[in-house]
């Protein structure tokens, strides 16, 4: 990430706090791929996922109400 990219980011109208916030979820998921990585962590094959995406889109991940 350079001041270009952010320089671009609100150039097309995005606000600071959004640029944070997409800063906060890159480093999130970045540091727990690198966690899993350094854990030896093996993800469940393409079927696994496939098998669940009909249910998380008509249910969602959580239990939102």
């Amino acid at each position: 990430m350079t001041a270009a990219d952010v320089d671009a980011v609100r150039a097309a109208g995005v606000s600071d706090d959004g640029i944070e916030d997409a800063l906060a979820v890159c480093f999130g998921f970045s540091l727990i791929d690198r966690v899993a990585d350094s854990l030896g962590f093996d993800l469940p094959p393409r079927e696994v996922h496939a098998a669940y995406a009909e249910r998380f889109l008509a249910e969602g991940y959580g239990n939102e109400t």
